[in-house]
């Protein structure tokens, strides 16, 4: 029960002194140790991602995305072109440092300012990107730019319910699970649960340095690979 109320005795949400509309995310670059976030350019990102990818010929990177794997390149250039270069969602490619190639996707999406809320969603890693740091310290940069720079208070990811991989992912990086909306969307022909987790910004300071406890090269072999996994240092 809420200690607040109102002039009646109802209770009510504690009050938010000084809260402003927020900005929107801006278009310039994250750098971390280990990868880069680029806002989406065509000519930069389209042929190193559409590699990564595959070539379109592996679409099990596509099975809970609303788009299908091309197998062409123009396909995928007009795509890009058509499909994420706008606002919201922004799109950001994420750019492996070791080799400088764009080998990934994740956007922010669904912007509310008004109530300082925004999505990451659209995340999709080329086998590159997956299981690596890099892969954890982009969703990490997201992270700390919605809360620290930009200073909103609620981040969400959600998710097809039936998608265990982005469920656990989601887990791991220190969201909580909210619950599934029943018969959210219908994509591709097909019915859609949608799984929904978030952080709030009174959880980000413990899960920031989690991740900033967990990213440092005494956690890491050479090869990149971890000594102590993500959740030994997320709070409990």
């Amino acid at each position: 029960m809420s200690e607040f109320k109102d002039e009646h005795g109802h209770p009510i949400g504690p009050p938010m002194p000084g809260w402003t509309t927020r900005e929107l995310p801006s278009r310039t670059k994250m750098t971390g140790r280990f990868c880069t976030l680029e806002p989406l350019n065509v000519q930069y990102h389209a042929r190193d991602l559409f590699e990564s990818y595959g070539g379109g010929e592996d679409g099990r990177n596509w099975t809970y995305l609303n788009s299908k794997p091309a197998s062409e390149f123009e396909a995928f250039e007009n795509w890009l072109k058509n499909s994420c270069l706008g606002d919201d969602p922004l799109f950001h490619a994420i750019v492996d440092r070791k080799t400088e190639k764009a080998v990934g996707v994740a956007a922010y999406m669904r912007i509310d300012r008004v109530n300082g809320c925004i999505e990451v969603g659209s995340i999709n890693y080329a086998a590159a990107l997956k299981q690596t740091a890099a892969g954890t310290e982009a969703m990490y940069l997201m992270m700390k730019r919605v809360f620290d720079e930009l200073g909103y208070r609620r981040y969400e990811w959600k998710c097809d319910s039936l998608n265990a991989g982005s469920k656990r992912a989601a887990s791991r990086y220190g969201f909580t699970f909210e619950g599934v909306f029943r018969q959210a969307l219908v994509t591709k022909g097909r019915n859609r649960d949608t799984a929904w987790f978030s952080i709030v910004d009174q959880e980000w300071p413990a899960i920031k340095t989690a991740f900033e406890e967990w990213l440092p090269a005494e956690n890491m072999s050479e090869d990149g690979r971890q000594k102590k996994p993500l959740a030994a240092f997320m709070p409990e």
